[in-house]
């Protein structure tokens, strides 16, 4: 998958694996940061944000939640305005919606009014710039794309590590509004990492040849016909039901330690040991998806890595003091890491570069009605964890939930691959190397030239066949 990048319909463009690829990634390190990281982040405001406007945590939790729902339930919006008109115009105004949400709210008077701006504005600008960019970064590499998803990844657990102390300090020098209205600053940031997202160019062509598939561009904003697949459906699911238990664990773990008698800054700690653990995950596990015998088995390294998480929380729940919640949080960054280098790399070689862009909006909105049920209102009373803790008043019990629930996750993805998809592509893919084949030994109607150019494109796409490679992007960002 992915080894012909273009943008609408000429082929002949391949993914540079590096190059301005490298530029590409590094915008994607820094929206990914955000994008994850900047919810969490603006939570070391939510005390003056109580004292000023005289309302409880549940409601300025809210502001996290409206954030992440944005993130999570736009994506077929994304899709469709990147279908239109384009990564790199897209990124541009959701740049500058991300940066005028928290610069409005820094004037708020009241929650409401915060959730509007910080939450909706933000949100929505994040989501813009989110989407598109792993869009990018999957035109822009193929044999190196899983590194370079386990590299952007990371930039979630480095975000948050530096993202946290700042809102502390802002909080401190300037307030909340001096620092809602710094962050917004920052966030212009978004707007220089979606200039970094040149569109790769095909060959020139006719005008004549050009038109007809543009106009077939437009007809397809978001193409639904995904669900067709069968990986990609099982892959949704698998997804769907994970997000519900993922995410409770790091929301709780710092709360545990209390209820086990530890200062809150020993507590807070394990939040740091879970992170720095995580940065370090991401790319490795990057590096061992893209090893040639495990790459065309990436789907079951994802699985493992669900069930490994899954796991953890199984054995986190049996903690009774500080050192068995430190061993959780070693090996819990560790399966995180892994599960957050996987999830796009994954749903990139089910559904193909082609319906890549369409696919994930999809999958972020089924992801999004799951958060509804789970994160990020865990901690609120209307969540299922939150439920459960209240009445049992043990933690044990809402890590054993998370950890069925993301281990069902595993298995649903596993055997679902295995016994619906597994066998599926050969006979066809056979077939069509074999028309591609024939093709070659009718020289008389072609140039030499003409006929040792199709024979490389052959070699490659009988090469790169089982990872899925060879397929082709349209978007008329190149086109104008």
């Amino acid at each position: 998958m992915g080894a012909v990048v273009v943008d609408d319909g000429p082929s002949g463009v391949k993914a540079p694996d590096g190059g301005w690829g490298w530029a590409v990634l590094f915008g994607c390190f820094i929206i990914t940061g955000f994008s994850y990281a900047f919810p969490k982040a603006v939570s070391v405001f939510f005390k003056e944000l109580i004292r000023e406007f005289g309302i409880g945590y549940s409601d300025t939790a809210w502001i996290s939640s409206i954030l992440l729902a944005m993130l999570y339930g736009t994506g077929p919006l994304c899709s469709v305005c990147v279908n239109r008109f384009g990564c790199r115009p897209v990124m541009l105004v959701g740049g500058l919606f991300a940066s005028m949400g928290m610069v409005i709210a820094s004037f708020c008077t009241s929650i409401v009014q915060i959730y509007l701006t910080a939450g909706v504005i933000t949100g929505l600008g994040l989501a813009l710039n989110f989407q598109p960019s792993l869009i990018m970064l999957n035109r822009y590499f193929d044999k190196r794309r899983p590194l370079a998803n386990g590299l952007s990844a990371a930039g979630s657990p480095v975000f948050l590590c530096a993202l946290s102390p700042l809102g502390q300090i802002l909080q401190h020098e300037y307030g909340w509004r001096g620092g809602f209205l710094i962050l917004g600053g920052m966030l212009l940031n978004c707007c220089v990492c979606g200039a970094l997202m040149r569109p790769l160019e095909p060959p020139k062509k006719s005008e004549a040849a050009k038109e007809p598939t543009e106009k077939k561009a437009k007809k397809k904003l978001l193409d639904f016909s995904v669900f067709k697949d069968g990986g990609f459906v099982i892959y949704t699911l698998a997804a769907s039901i994970m997000v519900l238990g993922l995410f409770v664990p790091p929301v709780f773990v710092v709360s545990y330690a209390k209820d086990l008698g530890y200062q809150d800054t020993k507590a807070a700690f394990l939040l740091t040991i879970l992170g720095f653990i995580d940065i370090f995950a991401r790319p490795i596990c990057g590096m061992v998806a893209g090893l040639k015998w495990v790459r065309p088995r990436c789907v079951y390294l994802f699985s493992f890595a669900m069930i490994f998480n899954g796991f953890t929380d199984l054995m986190g729940s049996m903690s009774v003091d500080y050192g068995g919640l430190v061993v959780f949080c070693i090996f819990f960054g560790i399966s995180y890491g892994m599960v957050g280098a996987l999830q796009f790399e994954v749903l990139m070689a089910i559904v193909g570069t082609q319906k890549f862009s369409s696919a994930i909006g999809l999958v972020l909105l089924a992801e999004a009605m799951a958060v509804l049920i789970g994160p990020p209102s865990a901690g609120q009373a209307l969540s299922f964890s939150g439920k459960l803790l209240d009445l049992t008043r043990r933690y044990m019990f809402v890590f054993i939930i998370a950890g069925i629930e993301v281990t069902t996750s595993a298995l649903v993805l596993a055997l679902g691959n295995f016994f619906c998809i597994k066998k599926k592509p050969a006979e066809p893919h056979t077939k069509e190397a074999a028309a591609e084949r024939e093709e070659l030994n009718k020289p008389e109607d072609k140039t030499p030239e003409d006929a040792k150019v199709d024979s490389i494109e052959v070699e490659q796409f009988l090469k790169d066949e089982p990872e899925k490679n060879g397929e082709v992007v349209t978007n008329p960002e190149t086109c104008v």
